[in-house]
């Protein structure tokens, strides 16, 4: 199955042009051609089949053939909000693997410890998109801009969201598994490298988080996150 991300396309068109980046994909470096049958996905849940009726390089026609809506939609919404590390190559490669496994919103948490300051989305979102249609989803994983983790916290809506904050500081802590419920919506904290400070772990205690343990070995920032989707994940099996 080759999939076309096409975020404009809604469930009304019967004709639809792909962007020049996906043309050229699909007709340079595919060499697909007419009658040739394509998957788009809107980032949204659609899952479109597609015919091409003009093969054009820069701008090629496709006609609508079918659609699936709400296509593999989960039934739980997780939100992991991260310190970003100082090597970018390693915030990219959980981005990449949460896509993969399952995660609906990330945001980069600006916290006391961390080294990095300033994340650019721009080419965070190619990753993500690049995994979602490498892994056949049609959901597109929200990122959000970086932000303080005071103002984080500050903004946390006050619902039935299930709260937990990982953090390396010894005390009674429970594992995911032993916390959260299947098919809600999740909010895991996970600090940079340096951990959370002891006045910021106090802050998420105070909003409602829950400490939690992701096992007895200490992990990296990335491999801590990849953790937490993947635990959240099993539980909604």
């Amino acid at each position: 199955m080759q999939l076309f991300f096409t975020p404009e396309l809604n469930p009304s068109l019967e004709n639809f042009i792909l962007s020049e980046e996906e043309s050229k994909h699909a007709i340079r470096v595919l060499r697909m051609n007419t009658g040739d049958r394509l998957y788009l996905i809107d980032g949204r849940g659609g899952l479109y089949e597609a015919e091409i009726i003009d093969p054009h390089p820069k701008r090629t026609v496709l006609r609508i053939l079918s659609i699936k809506e709400n296509y593999q939609q989960p039934n739980y919404h997780l939100h992991i909000a991260v310190g970003p590390t100082k090597n970018i190559d390693r915030i990219e490669w959980f981005l990449e693997k949460a896509t993969e496994v399952g995660i609906q919103e990330i945001t980069p948490i600006i916290c006391e410890h961390s080294e990095r300051k300033e994340v650019k989305l721009d080419r965070l979102n190619k990753v993500i998109v690049s995994a979602m249609k490498q892994s056949l989803k049609a959901y597109l994983p929200q990122l959000n801009p970086a932000v303080s983790f005071k103002q984080f916290i500050k903004d946390i809506p006050k619902d039935g969201t299930q709260k937990a904050i990982a953090h390396c500081v010894d005390s009674d802590k429970k594992y995911l598994n032993q916390i959260v419920e299947a098919g809600q919506h999740y909010i895991i904290l996970i600090g940079p490298e340096g951990d959370f400070s002891a006045e910021e772990i106090d802050l998420a205690l105070a909003a409602g988080f829950q400490p939690i343990s992701l096992g007895d070995a200490r992990l990296r920032t990335e491999t801590a996150a990849l953790a937490a989707c993947l635990e959240t994940s099993l539980i909604n099996r």
